[in-house]
């Protein structure tokens, strides 16, 4: 759905993008990968409006980090 704009479900063009925080108290979408909130790989979730079908996706420059900490 991120490149195509389309929910591979359904069909619709109705995706929205919902991008990922580190927020206080640890909420947000988002991977830790260190002890504070900065040291985090937001999650951006798209999500199909029609039928609720969900994906999620991490920035690629985060990727490396990703791999190191797991």
């Amino acid at each position: 759905m991120k490149n195509t704009h389309t929910c591979p479900k359904c069909g619709s063009h109705e995706i929205v993008r919902v991008p990922g925080k580190a927020g206080a108290y640890g909420s947000g979408n988002y991977i830790p990968l260190g002890l504070s909130i900065f040291s985090t790989a937001p999650v951006h979730r798209y999500v199909c409006c029609t039928c609720g079908f969900i994906e999620e996706w991490i920035d690629p420059e985060d990727l490396d980090r990703v791999k190191e900490k797991f």
